[in-house]
């Protein structure tokens, strides 16, 4: 078989990550009312399932990514879409506890599988050491999701129910996604791919202690910044309400942050040819700890809030971005599934804990203290970044 265009592998997957991230991750964003209000559960059920999702998506997610490495990203694709489809499916068929927490434990195997992580390595494995301009045009996409989804789940819950919304998706992810990943991702093979797309000689990637100390660094980075932007974006709306502002403003607020995302990528599509990976990821994790630091010593005003949103969406934007691209530059390819499973892991594992720790200390200290704590947890997050470029100067 001909090898398949890069940019047709690059909008079919862009395709299934808006349907994969729409239908798990964001679902409950627009859904959430109307099942408590449908099935009389409390949002400690509700929520609790997804975070147990999440939390299992971070205690298996280097074996995913080793999973990745030794079949292929095609395989595991495949499987993630046929997971989401049956998670979603049993929580659409049978609207009970006990069917809705195993539907959320079954999308937690499908957000390891066939999002971002599984995305990222398999374009790893289709491209080499250059995949990191397709993972930034990749991203562009994922972006889209919530604002697609949102408001799709939003309106199909209003005319047809949250239960079959759901199935709905199933649906989508049985016979949209899962063919996608099945006809673009030939040559996701694993191992022999990894050999075919061979990093190029005379560049040493990270082995022994140096990788161990590198990895560990990165993923204390990324898990800091991931626990402030989940319990931020759990709480966005009533955290602005709690800094003074109208319920309207700060629904404006928090709509602008996922612009802010998609712009950000745009920019780094568009002029990130000039930065290393690591200087794209010192910026990335830089800009959340400067947004939390500029809205404070503005006095947490209008336009400090608009500002605030915007270098914060930016933040995430870039920091998904950096994710994909930093252990690129420093491990290489092969292993590189492997790899991403390690680093996310924590992520995943303080994001299923975020938003639940951060509504206690909401109830404990004023919105503007727990911001500030949020800040110095970003800081902390970019001074661990900062190490890491500090270790490897060529690089940065």
């Amino acid at each position: 078989m001909s090898r398949m265009p890069l940019w047709l592998v690059i909008c079919g997957l862009g395709l299934t990550q808006i349907i994969g991230w729409g239908t798990t991750y964001y679902m409950l964003g627009a859904l959430s009312q109307d099942i408590a209000q449908s099935t009389g559960w409390s949002g400690t059920l509700i929520f609790g399932a997804f975070s147990a999702a999440l939390l299992l998506s971070g205690l298996i997610s280097r074996q995913g990514g080793r999973l990745i490495d030794r079949i292929g990203g095609r395989r595991v694709m495949i499987a993630g879409s046929l997971c989401a489809a049956a998670g979603l499916g049993v929580m659409g068929l049978f609207p009970h506890p006990a069917a809705y927490v195993i539907g959320w434990l079954v999308l937690g195997l499908a957000m390891r599988f066939a999002t971002y992580d599984a995305a990222f390595a398999s374009l790893t494995q289709i491209v080499g050491q250059g995949a990191r301009r397709a993972i930034s045009y990749l991203t562009l996409f994922g972006g889209l999701a919530s604002t697609v989804f949102w408001p799709v789940s939003h309106y199909l819950a209003l005319n047809i129910g949250w239960s079959h919304t759901l199935l709905a998706y199933a649906a989508l992810n049985l016979f949209v996604c899962l063919p996608i990943h099945w006809a673009v991702l030939h040559a996701a093979k694993g191992d022999r791919a990894a050999e075919r797309v061979a990093d190029p000689v005379g560049k040493p990637h990270l082995e022994g202690r140096g990788r161990r100390v590198a990895i560990t660094l990165f993923a204390t980075a990324l898990a800091l910044n991931g626990l402030v932007f989940s319990a931020i974006s759990a709480h966005a709306v009533p955290l602005f309400q709690g800094l003074g502002f109208a319920g309207d403003e700060a629904v404006f607020m928090a709509a602008l942050i996922g612009p802010s995302q998609v712009a950000s990528r745009m920019g780094e599509i568009l002029m990130g040819r000039r930065l290393t990976p690591m200087q794209l990821g010192l910026i990335a994790f830089g800009l959340l700890p400067v947004a939390v630091g500029l809205f404070a010593l503005m006095g947490f005003s209008w336009p400090a809030a608009i500002l605030f949103a915007v270098l914060y969406g930016a933040s995430n934007g870039l920091v998904t971005i950096a994710k994909g691209a930093v252990p690129l530059m420093l491990f290489g390819t092969r292993g590189y599934g492997e790899v991403l499973g390690v680093i996310s892991a924590p992520n995943l594992i303080l994001n299923a804990a975020a938003p639940l720790l951060f509504a206690l200390l909401l109830g404990m200290v004023s919105a503007q203290t727990s911001l500030l704590i949020a800040g110095a947890a970003a800081l902390a997050s970019t001074l661990f970044m900062l190490w890491l470029a500090r270790l490897h100067p060529r690089e940065a």
